[in-house]
């Protein structure tokens, strides 16, 4: 899977270098185009529901998106749904269950094992042009050997900051291949300057996501295993957890009364982008709505290794249609236009990553900002050491997107010891094995 994960990247990142003279996208009108599935169709109305998380500028660039749809499309309507990530996957797992989800779902990587296995999602193998999509990428999609999401994006992991801010500081700034013992050394060093009720990193105990990182630079593997096992290596993860306990000592990281406000990518509640940290976890893809509300402020920085590299690369996400949709072929057309069509690249740009149809990323290759370039140079310092993807085990889902943050505060605010916590941890997985 390493080896199908670096190829993706090399590919990805060849794509790049190639501006086709004679880019043609689907449902664009251009000398060899042909036109996408999603063009014609009939006349009966049609509302989709559609679901999706992110950033300010990824809403207001879906909106605009489902406006042109609709206008090539009169009788197609849409119903947005869209929040914060915090509260995204609890909402979304209700409908679901209930057999209301809605027809077109914004999927993460880390759920698409758990809904294809409870035969929540429809197949898309038919319908969707995907050939100019890497093989690896578009498996990344599959369960079981069937198609059930539509990747969106490339994407990587990496850290954000606040370039201006640190230059300001006057501290060494973050550099590519850098190490945890310099990522720590390098918030201690900025809150040495940084005034009262500034802190330089956030406290990542209770982010499993970060923790993982973590762990697999120490050589350890995932805590979840890909197959569904408990590999949480202890002496590893009280370690970690006594390090960013002696940073909220120091004052480096929020108490966790501040540390529990974070709402990733909200315009003021993100604590990066309200000013109460100076760096934090994040993706490539996530980026640009970073940008979006300071630009020119931020800037991205591979994640700290240790004995080995912490980062990896995955899709951005995926788009994913309910089987319980009436409206699968209507939803798949969508899909296609919003994958493969240039009026639809020209207005979603990279807000959801580097587009992953080759004739699409050829054609948006010479119209890139700035802040676009930053996320594939990101992508780029992963690629060549990345970790195996691990999109999530079946089943696990709410273990690492609940169990293990409501664990992990708990600690943060000293209602248990790193000790018992990991025996609440180790007791807690037994229910998912």
């Amino acid at each position: 899977m390493n080896k199908q994960i670096r190829t993706w990247g090399l590919l990805s990142l060849a794509a790049l270098t190639a501006v086709s003279m004679a880019a043609c996208g689907s449902g664009t009108k251009q000398s060899g185009g042909e036109a996408s599935p999603a063009a014609g169709g009939g006349d009966k109305p049609v509302k989709l529901r559609i679901v999706w998380w992110g950033s300010q500028a990824r809403h207001d660039a879906t909106l605009k998106a489902l406006d042109a749809y609709t206008k090539k499309h009169p009788n197609v309507t849409f119903e947005p749904e869209f929040s914060g990530f915090d509260g995204y996957a609890d909402k979304l797992a209700t409908q679901a269950a209930a057999k209301n989800a809605p027809d077109i779902i914004q999927m993460d990587p880390a759920w698409l094992f758990e809904y294809a296995g409870r035969n929540q999602l429809a197949d898309l193998s038919k319908g969707v042009a995907t050939t100019d999509i890497d093989k690896s990428l578009l498996d990344s999609g599959k369960y079981k050997d069937k198609l059930y999401a539509i990747p969106l994006g490339n994407n990587a992991t990496g850290m954000v900051f606040n370039k201006n801010a640190v230059d300001k500081l006057g501290v060494t700034p973050p550099a590519n291949g850098w190490t945890w013992d310099q990522y720590f050394q390098f918030g201690r060093d900025a809150k040495a300057k940084l005034g009262k009720d500034k802190y330089a990193l956030m406290d990542s105990t209770s982010d499993y996501t970060v923790y993982s990182a973590y762990q697999i630079s120490q050589g350890k593997g995932y805590p979840i295993t890909v197959d569904g096992k408990f590999n949480f290596d202890k002496e590893t993860w009280l370690n970690y957890v006594k390090m960013y306990s002696d940073l909220r000592k120091e004052g480096v990281v929020p108490p966790p009364d501040v540390a529990s406000t974070d709402k990733e990518s909200d315009a003021k509640l993100d604590l990066m982008n309200n000013d109460t940290v100076l760096m934090k976890r994040s993706f490539a893809a996530l980026f640009p709505g970073y940008d979006g509300v300071k630009p020119g402020t931020y800037t991205l920085v591979t994640q700290p290794k240790g004995v080995q590299s912490s980062g990896w690369l995955k899709p951005s996400m995926f788009w994913s249609v309910s089987a319980d949709s009436k409206y699968v072929e209507e939803s798949k057309k969508f899909i296609d236009w919003f994958v493969n069509d240039q009026e639809a690249a020209d207005i979603l740009g990279t807000t959801r990553g580097v587009p992953v149809s080759k004739k699409i990323l050829d054609y948006m290759t010479p119209k890139l900002t700035p802040s676009d370039k930053l996320q594939i140079e990101l992508i780029k310092n992963v690629s060549p050491d990345a970790q195996p993807f691990n999109p999530g085990a079946k089943g696990w889902s709410n273990f690492t997107a609940k169990d293990y943050k409501d664990i992990g505060e708990k600690v943060m605010f000293g209602k248990t010891t790193p000790e018992a916590a990991f025996d609440e941890l180790v007791k807690k997985a037994k229910d998912y094995q």
